[in-house]
């Protein structure tokens, strides 16, 4: 069984026993997240599809850990003009591990 859940502007396939990094979401390590947005849910036979979500439907996953991503420059040069801009960024992650998906 696999569902679409939606978490932090963006879409994800999950199963159950899955890692997933994640935009970051407030918790300790080993507390228990729910996902109420999911967009559909199937395997079994024929699949769910919401409008836009599936009323009742819920995806259970464990906080794993609190992360942060890799590093990225943004490095912008504009020739001959001796001007040149550098940026860093590093996006805070959080790793999830989903333990249950329940239809609705």
């Amino acid at each position: 069984m696999y569902a679409v859940i939606k978490t932090g502007g963006k879409q994800y396939r999950v199963s159950q026993d899955d890692l997933l990094e994640i935009e970051r979401l407030p918790g300790e390590n080993g507390s228990t997240i729910e996902f109420g947005e999911v967009l559909m849910v199937g395997g079994d036979g024929a699949a769910q599809v919401g409008a836009p979500f599936i009323k009742g439907a819920r995806v259970t996953a464990e906080l794993v850990e609190q992360t942060r991503g890799p590093k990225v420059i943004a490095f912008k040069k504009r020739r001959r003009k001796n001007s040149r801009r550098k940026k860093g960024h590093r996006q805070d992650l959080t790793l999830v591990r989903i333990t249950s998906i329940s239809p609705a």
